[in-house]
């Protein structure tokens, strides 16, 4: 397993995160318990999920699945940066989601009960809201960290200009501020590469991009042997939408020798931002395939021909003046 740094702090974490969202709807916990015990045995250290995880509003399933496991001792949590988030609905009274100081003190003693933890390494905000200041936000995460409940403060599907301010009101505070953000990045989704990409570079934010295959887009989705969401309407509508880049996608990685899925990952991995893709496998042969990723190096020649079949950004504002 490769290892790097999270953004601009010192922890270490793997190349590939194991995302969690398939625990509990998709895969059982006794299977669950199985892929997480494998991705330790290949040496993958960072567990992302959150507190809305699961299926069903206000249970928490998933991050339960996950305590059960980290329960059974032998080092599990101890090898493990555990990463979780809040924002959600946890149910249907106000301030039983969003990032008040009030809910976001809740949800972290309630996501600390069903992961049967006394600290999260990595606590996330799974969305902006605007209706918080940044004040009340930094405040009860100061006060999270003061008493090691949480180590680490990371953002989501926040924009660039969300982390500038972010990281401007934490500094006047002499607080570390974000030190990651999980978006949505893949080579058919690069909107991201305008300015969230440039401000995480600028601010120090490793980059953990959620969605790496497209939701299935980019894993071979045109072999008819593809199983997953391919049959789904949603799917289908994708598929016929793209089906130009995708014939040319398919048929490069077939040059390549390498299957889609893991070509995928591999180009992520290339941009020095992106920390660790979020892999959601749904059996442990899945997870297996996923370490090949790790192993491929793309020459020039293919990122150039990946750019031009996937056409991606420059920063902004040259990415969309002169």
């Amino acid at each position: 397993m490769q290892y790097t740094n999270l953004g601009r702090t010192g922890l270490k974490v793997s190349r590939l995160c194991l995302g969690t969202m398939n625990f509990g709807p998709r895969t059982g916990t006794a299977e669950s318990f199985e892929i997480m015990d494998r991705a330790h045995e290949h040496g993958i250290n960072f567990f992302d999920t959150a507190n809305v995880y699961g299926g069903e509003k206000g249970k928490g399933i998933t991050e339960s699945i996950l305590g059960s496991w980290i329960a059974q001792g032998r080092g599990r949590r101890e090898k493990t940066v555990l990463a979780t988030k809040v924002y959600g609905d946890m149910g249907d009274w106000p301030n039983e989601s969003r990032l008040s100081a009030l809910h976001i003190r809740r949800a972290c003693e309630d996501s600390l009960r069903r992961l049967q933890t006394d600290y999260i390494d990595l606590y996330q905000m799974h969305h902006v809201w605007r209706e918080a200041p940044w004040e009340e936000i930094w405040q009860a995460m100061e006060l999270l960290v003061q008493q090691g409940k949480v180590l680490y403060i990371g953002s989501s599907n926040f924009a660039g200009w969300h982390i500038a301010k972010a990281n401007e009101a934490a500094k006047a505070r002499h607080f570390l501020g974000l030190v990651s953000e999980q978006s949505l990045y893949n080579l058919n989704a690069r909107t991201v590469e305008l300015d969230l990409i440039p401000a995480c570079e600028a601010y120090g934010l490793g980059l953990i991009p959620w969605s790496p295959l497209g939701g299935g887009l980019l894993g071979g989705v045109l072999n008819t042997d593809s199983v997953g969401r391919r049959g789904s309407e949603g799917m289908q509508k994708n598929v016929e939408q793209n089906r130009e880049k995708l014939e040319k996608w398919e048929a490069l990685c077939g040059e390549l020798g390498e299957e889609p899925a893991n070509v995928a990952l591999a180009w992520l991995l290339n941009n020095k931002v992106v920390t660790a893709p979020i892999i959601g496998p749904r059996t442990k042969e899945q997870l297996d395939g996923s370490l090949r990723a790790l192993e491929i190096e793309l020459s020039e020649e293919t990122l150039k021909r990946l750019d031009e079949i996937f056409p991606g950004y420059r920063p902004a504002p040259e990415g969309y003046a002169w």
